[in-house]
């Protein structure tokens, strides 16, 4: 029976991730608790299933704006993490990017950008330079520092992460999209208009061309893309491929 329940909770796991990749993001919240019941069930919470777990809750709960509650869901993982695995595992990277992401959309850049760059050292030791789980922090510490307003330091960390989400193919073409809106961001802020603009627009494009028009990342990519073309009109949307 431990066992079945085990399979549940995960197989409501990856269906929560996989709707809240989607934008569907009441429904992930929903697939990832009864997860979480049915890892208290077969008395797996204080397991690593349960850091795995908490923190799909923790980045469902930053995606709804709820901050606070992600991050006691961040803070269990990591407690229930320390009885298992050592310090430099690759799960602990995968928390601190996760919780200097919440901390950077609280506005708390102070407390955000020493976990990402703690995520990021055991992430590089772990996997190397090259790979992409280590461009995914370079991305998230590069838009940190763009929002403390170190935005020329920030261009060379989202370049290294688009270069090497680049060498990746198509299985990182979500990632690209996201890096090419925080580098259009970054451009825009260094007074770059004209590359600015340029980047935004590939970034939406594949927003779109990935997601779907109606993903809520993809609007927010069609939003940022008006702030940085320096207007709100509809008719900018048309060169993104909308019809």
């Amino acid at each position: 029976m431990r066992a079945l329940l085990t399979l549940a909770a995960l197989w409501c796991g990856a269906r929560g991730d996989r709707a809240r990749l989607a934008g569907r993001y009441c429904e992930a919240e929903r697939r990832i608790q009864t997860g979480l019941a049915l890892a208290r069930r077969a008395r797996m919470c204080d397991s690593m299933l349960g850091v795995t777990l908490l923190n799909s809750l923790g980045v469902i709960c930053k995606c709804q704006g709820r901050h606070a509650r992600g991050a006691r869901a961040y803070h269990r993982a990591l407690r229930i993490a320390r009885r298992h695995v050592r310090a430099n595992h690759p799960t602990f990277a995968g928390l601190y990017h996760n919780m200097a992401g919440l901390e950077h959309a609280r506005g708390r850049h102070d407390i955000a950008g020493p976990l990402a760059r703690h995520g990021l050292a055991i992430r590089e030791r772990a996997l190397g330079p090259e790979h992409p789980d280590v461009a995914r922090d370079l991305a998230a510490l590069a838009a940190i520092l763009d929002a403390q307003g170190r935005s020329a330091e920030a261009e060379g960390m989202h370049r290294r992460a688009l270069e090497i989400f680049d060498r990746c193919g198509r299985s990182e073409r979500r990632e690209i999209a996201y890096t090419l809106g925080n580098l259009a961001a970054c451009l825009h802020l260094l007074g770059r208009r004209e590359e600015a603009i340029e980047m935004a627009r590939q970034g939406a494009r594949l927003q779109i061309r990935v997601m779907g028009a109606g993903h809520p990342d993809a609007m927010l990519s069609l939003a940022n893309l008006a702030v940085v073309e320096g207007s709100a009109r509809e008719s900018w949307v048309r060169p993104l491929g909308l019809s």
